[in-house]
């Protein structure tokens, strides 16, 4: 069966040749996807994340599927020190920067009140600290170098919007849509750009189950709600943040493009839906979550 025309590449050979990349919660996920067309089109591309034996492993997958230039770093990105090194460690292996994409992240649902307020803290320190922590050490060193460079954020479909139940994510993933729009006007003067992409339903392996434990999954169909009645493919994310961060998008600066086959628009707050849950169903939910 021949691949979707959606699934397939979409820059020409050589899109981002000489340039150098990092990928933060590079080695799983739409993090690898996005790493891998990058490495294909010529980027360098660091990846890094708290689980340096996932990223050691990935780097060599691609490495060997790409033959593109591909550095593995440990850093928790909720610890600015260890940001710093990364910036570094990127620097004295391909002497630049020219893209951050500030892709880790994590998620989980559960109704507000059953929440406590460390649960709060690991989400909002990843999304919203990790994102700001890397953004400021990038952009320093930019700014210090008098180099231009290009900031991809990854947000949601309901960061402008909210969302019930998974209200930690999109409290941080407010933020990092308030950073995205706020820097494209402060730094554009250094010739920064900041954009973001806003996923929809793209099944990962490691959010998706997550998101969607039983016996949730086998009740809510993601694709369901979304009017083209399918879930994204890693590869179409990937096409759209090679563009933005391309030179083909040097005009873009400040823009969200949401990419979610219309759910967004078919009723706004992703999860809000699971209002119709029992308390049961959530205590089953709490159960597989804790596993």
């Amino acid at each position: 069966m021949a691949t979707a025309p959606y699934a397939q590449p979409m820059l020409r050979d050589g899109a981002l040749d000489g340039k150098t990349i990092i990928v933060t919660g590079g080695g799983t996920g739409l993090g690898r996807a996005m790493t891998t067309y990058f490495l294909q089109l010529g980027a360098n591309v660091v990846i890094s994340s708290r689980k340096l034996d996932v990223l050691e492993a990935t780097a060599a997958e691609l490495r060997t599927q790409t033959g593109g230039k591909v550095l593995a770093v440990q850093c928790d990105v909720r610890k600015y020190d260890e940001v710093e090194k990364l910036v570094a460690r990127t620097i004295e292996e391909f002497g630049r920067i020219d893209v951050l994409v500030n892709n880790a992240a994590g998620n989980f649902i559960s109704p507000t009140e059953r929440l406590s307020n460390k649960a709060f803290d690991v989400i909002v320190d990843i999304v919203l600290k990790g994102s700001y922590n890397c953004t400021l050490a990038v952009g320093k060193h930019w700014i210090k170098e008098q180099q231009p460079g290009t900031i991809l954020n990854i947000v949601t479909t309901y960061a402008s919007v909210g969302s019930a139940f998974v209200v930690p994510s999109a409290t941080a993933k407010a933020g990092v849509l308030a950073l995205t729009r706020s820097l494209a006007v402060e730094w554009a003067k250094y010739g920064i750009r900041s954009v973001a992409i806003a996923p929809g339903p793209f099944p990962t392996e490691g959010a998706w189950s997550r998101l969607f434990p039983e016996p949730l999954a086998s009740k809510l169909d993601p694709a369901a709600s979304v009017p083209l009645k399918r879930v994204g493919s890693h590869q179409e994310l990937a096409n759209l943040a090679a563009f933005l961060v391309s030179d083909f998008a040097s005009y873009i600066n400040g823009e969200v493009v949401t990419i979610d086959g219309g759910e967004w628009l078919n009723g706004a707050g992703e999860f809000n839906k699971l209002e119709l849950l029992t308390s049961d169903m959530w205590d089953m939910i709490e159960k597989t979550m804790r596993r």
